[in-house]
């Protein structure tokens, strides 16, 4: 291996260091940090199924594209992106895989070269593709993401889960399509770019390369300008049969071609607002590209071998300078070789110090927001609960009193109705019956003399009763033994005893 491809991989390894593509939860509902590169932040509903994941593609701390990644398929559902343009030309493709899409429980949260994720990632193919399965096939690793619409150099745009088999005529063409679509009509229809919103994906068919990645039916595109009183939405649909051309269809017409019939973007971009003077000059420029298309066909018909060669010239990166077989050559790589060697175990080290570094501060900076935020939290809780509790006391205020006076009030009526039933009773009562009441202190005080007198009387009477009984019965007395001394011949007479 020559001085070019030493310097070549190691460069690769420093850069790739510097690449992030987070995989997000199937908790969340969207790409959490790539939400982004949505219209209005929603990602599409519908797509999301049974072996989707989630990647936010970064590159040197920022996010460039969300890509929804079918580990069933082995190819993408979609990939979305904001403003693109053109990438320099010169740029070199280079692809990397996902470690945690095959390693779930891998601590490695960064993209990497295949050849080295060989020997650290467990199970390394058995949900995504890698480069050894297009080796010996018809098929290229087409870039639903291409990098011709990246902008800047940026390795992240090369990852194979942003890649669907594709012939090499059928990628050429579908570069050349989207090259022409960006330039000249959708780009220029959306003032400067910002806020165009791009969606592009994939829609398998029943065919495999090496019966493990799905060769994808058709490619298609989907376009949304948000752009404030002069908005737009359109559809764009490529077919991988041969002789077809990109055909462009409205955004709902295409929601009916993909699986599960889904909605692209939310609200349809803004439907109701949608400029359609801008869509006639987007159709003209569509219908130019159609003609051009057909034009290039025809041409690679009368003379294919040519044709091919000069499309790839124009669409494809110039490919690296071959190795010097020159003994001279041989003799300066075996040279080089030790201090590309260090060199490379330099970048290592000094890489690896800056990612611990960046790993430690990153955590301590974590456990404090997070203590803050936890402390934040129950400080607002408390807060939040206390003010509750004042609210609901001075909230209750107003229904004790309500409840104290309307107490105070039933004990008044009660104690009217008391009084009332005592007036009532006392005015049923007769008037000579009162006046008996009123009256009686006065007849008992003069009745008492009375009373004593007849108990006098009485008394008097009883004593002389007495005194008439006794004389009574002792005169009884003496007239019965009178009698009988007269009727034994005893004669007694008044005139001789001078008594009786």
């Amino acid at each position: 291996m020559g001085p070019a491809r030493w310097l070549a991989l190691g460069s690769l390894l420093a850069l790739s260091a510097l690449l992030e593509g987070r995989l997000v939860g199937q908790e969340d509902a969207g790409f959490g940090e790539c939400d982004q590169f949505f219209y209005a932040g929603t990602p599409p509903a519908g797509l999301a199924a049974e072996g989707h994941v989630k990647i936010c593609q970064r590159s040197e701390g920022t996010e460039h594209f969300a890509t929804l990644y079918s580990t069933r398929d082995r190819i993408p559902v979609y990939s979305a992106f904001r403003t693109p343009r053109p990438l320099p030309a010169g740029a070199e493709q280079r692809w990397l895989v996902e470690p945690q899409i095959d390693d779930p429980n891998s601590d490695l949260e960064e993209v990497m070269n295949e050849a080295d994720a060989i020997t650290t990632v467990s199970n390394l193919g058995s949900k995504q593709a890698l480069s050894t399965d297009y080796l010996d096939s018809d098929y290229q690793r087409g870039q639903l993401y291409p990098f011709s619409l990246g902008s800047d150099f940026h390795t992240a745009m090369f990852t194979l889960t942003n890649a669907a088999p594709m012939t090499l005529t059928f990628q050429e063409r579908w570069y050349m399509n989207l090259n022409s679509l960006m330039d000249q009509a959708l780009t220029p229809q959306c003032g400067s770019g910002d806020d165009l919103y791009i969606i592009t994906g994939a829609v398998p068919s029943d065919s495999k390369v090496k019966d493990k990645v799905t060769i994808p039916e058709f490619v298609w595109l989907a376009a949304c300008c948000a752009l404030p009183g002069g908005g737009w939405a359109m559809g764009f649909v490529k077919y991988t049969r041969d002789g077809d051309v990109i055909e462009d269809v409205m955004v709902k017409e295409l929601e009916k071609l993909l699986p599960f019939n889904p909605q692209l973007f939310q609200n349809n971009c803004g439907e109701a607002e949608q400029d359609t003077e801008k869509m006639k000059k987007i159709l003209e420029v569509v219908n130019q590209v159609q003609d051009a298309e057909r034009m290039v066909r025809s041409k690679e018909s009368a003379s294919p071998l040519s044709g091919t060669r000069s499309q790839r010239s124009a669409l494809l990166p110039p490919d690296a300078p071959e190795e010097r077989s020159s003994f001279l050559g041989s003799l300066i790589g075996f040279i080089a070789t030790p201090f590309i060697k260090l060199f490379q175990l330099i970048c290592y080290l000094v890489v690896g110090i800056l990612k611990s570094i960046v790993y430690c501060l990153w955590y301590v900076t974590k456990q404090v927001v997070n203590g803050i935020e936890s402390c934040l939290y129950r400080l607002g809780s408390a807060t939040v609960s206390y003010f509750l509790a004042i609210g609901e006391e001075l909230a209750s205020i107003p229904w004790k009193v309500l409840k104290v006076i309307v107490k105070i009030i039933r004990a008044l009526l009660r104690i009217l109705c008391c009084l009332l039933k005592v007036v009532c009773r006392i005015l049923g009562i007769p008037v000579r019956v009162l006046v008996d009441v009123a009256t009686f202190p006065v007849y008992t005080m003069g009745a008492i003399p009375v009373v004593c007198k007849d108990i006098a009387v009485g008394l008097g009477g009883a004593i002389s009763l007495l005194f008439d009984t006794a004389f009574g019965t002792v005169g009884g007395l003496f007239q019965v033994a009178f009698s009988v001394f007269q009727r034994i011949g005893y004669k007694v007479t008044l005139d001789s005893s001078g008594e009786l």
